[in-house]
């Protein structure tokens, strides 16, 4: 089998930031593949899962919500090292920039119940840690913002 494009990618270079991961034709439609990358691979400790899994929640429900005609998916890297954003179209990071920052921001300052923690809505809804989120989320923004 080829490899897959994020394998190409020498993670010993990679630093926090917003990438083009990849984009993806698909009959008459694009699809941007977005490497939020949160933490340094390699370099820097992964995220917890509890931290992950909570941004993953908050930010599936940001995106969905404020930009439902553009956004297909939300999730974590199984490194553990940051997310991958899908969005619709033929995009650039300036693009979608202000879109991720916003979420980033409401992330940080987020209070009240985690949407889907629940049993009913998710299969590990013990696994949250909102100030942990909280803290990745201030950590995110400091990169990205500068």
């Amino acid at each position: 089998m080829e490899k897959i494009t994020s394998f190409t990618i020498n993670h010993l270079t990679l630093l926090p930031g917003i990438y083009v991961s990849r984009v993806d034709k698909m009959d008459d439609f694009y699809f941007t593949t977005f490497d939020l990358r949160v933490t340094r691979p390699n370099f820097e400790p992964v995220m917890d899962t509890c931290a992950l899994h909570t941004i993953e929640h908050i930010a599936a429900t940001f995106f969905r919500n404020e930009h439902p005609d553009k956004t297909m998916y939300f999730g974590p890297m199984g490194c553990r090292t940051g997310f991958y954003l899908i969005y619709k179209g033929n995009l650039t990071v300036d693009d979608v920039k202000k879109d991720i920052i916003d979420c980033f921001e409401y992330i940080s300052s987020f209070e009240g119940a985690i949407p889907g923690a629940s049993a009913i809505e998710c299969g590990n809804y013990l696994d949250m840690n909102l100030d942990m989120a909280k803290y990745y989320a201030n950590k995110y923004l400091a990169v990205i913002k500068a």
